[in-house]
């Protein structure tokens, strides 16, 4: 979401300024790339590129594409074969052996259900949901582009009718959480990348100490929501957290008050104040959320739990599952900036179901492939 966040704000800005601009999305790959499909860029008039396509090896071509579907006003469908390692001028010798399929999309300000319309409805609430992006393969052949969005319990906006009828694909799309590239019309070739989208990641910290600085540096880099909560109204001050979205004095009993707890919230305990730990410790153990990492060695873990059992707090094993303490993964971390990048990374972990470790003894591809229905 965050590459998403930062096009709507170059986007923003160009329109005002009256800059005429293009997305250019990865739409498929065939292969190995260093993007997958999803992957978006926004390139404006004067040659500003936000967000990336691939490692940087194809943006510099990229961007004369761009450049001419804006002038011409027309969505246009570029295929990279990085297999050629001779090919000097794209810079494309780095191995990635693959083909990327990428459309170029003119954006046209005043057009209803534009594709930064679209995108800009992922900011209204935060849910789930899939954009149908329609493209063709065959050399010449008009390129619809973006064409849908779709989110439950709210109005589907199509670019044309007839785009409605993949409803039931996106539906299961949307239950699977996986995106997929569907085969529309063989006979010319025509795609469609139905995209499955969550919502960024949302971090909830219990502290405000010096060692939650650099956790929220961080994870603001990776463009997460992230809230700071203290009893400590000498800690807890925005300017000691420029980056967090909200800095909050709160008693721990009073700690969710305003909290949206879905898929994708995860809480961090980190006062260094025992007492305050255990009791949003307890009040989480009665929410949905999925994730409760706590600060500190095993044995203030066993601790908590014995306190609790003390005041008849019982936990299932549901309940200690959701909690990761000591939080963090194994990477020798002692720094706080270092311990920062452990809790970060197994959040990230968690959050995209995967073991967290070195991708040399991983068999195949680093990324899982894009499912592809004939």
């Amino acid at each position: 979401m965050k590459e998403i966040n930062e096009i709507l704000k170059t986007y923003s800005r160009a329109a005002s300024e009256g800059k005429k601009t293009a997305l250019a999305t990865v739409v498929k790959v065939e292969g190995s790339s260093y993007r997958q499909p999803g992957a978006r860029m926004l390139i404006t008039e004067d040659g500003e590129l936000t967000g990336a396509i691939s490692g940087g090896c194809l943006e510099g071509d990229a961007l004369r594409k761009a450049l001419l579907s804006i002038h011409q006003k027309q969505n246009k469908l570029i295929t990279y074969n990085t297999n050629n390692e001779d090919d000097i001028e794209l810079g494309l010798q780095l191995g990635c052996n693959g083909i990327v399929h990428i459309l170029f999309e003119y954006i046209d300000n005043e057009a209803v259900n534009n594709p930064i319309q679209f995108l800009q409805q992922l900011e209204l609430e935060r849910k789930e949901a899939v954009i149908v992006t329609v493209f063709s393969l065959k050399r010449n052949a008009s390129q619809i582009g973006t064409a849908l969005f779709f989110r439950k319990n709210s109005p589907v906006l199509s670019y044309k009718n007839d785009i409605l009828d993949l409803v039931s694909d996106v539906n299961e799309v949307l239950e699977n959480k996986t995106s997929i590239v569907k085969k529309l019309q063989p006979e010319n070739s025509t795609e469609a990348l139905i995209e499955y989208i969550k919502p960024a990641i949302s971090l909830v910290i219990a502290g405000a100490g010096n060692d939650v600085q650099p956790l929220v540096k961080i994870a603001s880099i990776l463009g997460w929501k992230i809230t700071v909560g203290d009893g400590r109204a000498t800690h807890a001050v925005e300017k000691r957290f420029p980056k967090a979205n909200q800095v909050r004095v709160l008693k721990p009993e009073d700690f969710l008050e305003d909290i949206l707890i879905d898929d994708q919230t995860y809480f961090v305990l980190m006062t260094h104040n025992y007492k305050y730990d255990l009791a949003v410790l307890k009040l989480l153990l009665e929410t949905s959320c999925q994730y409760i990492g706590i600060l500190g060695p095993k044995t203030k873990l066993n601790r908590m739990l014995d306190d609790l059992q003390n005041e008849g707090v019982n936990l299932n094993q549901e309940q200690l599952d959701r909690i990761y303490s000591p939080i963090g993964l194994n990477i020798g971390a002692e720094t706080s900036e270092e311990i920062a990048l452990s809790i970060v990374s197994e959040i990230k972990s968690f959050s995209t179901q995967k073991t967290g470790t070195s991708l040399k003894f991983k068999e195949g591809k680093i990324h899982d492939e894009i499912h592809y229905n004939e």
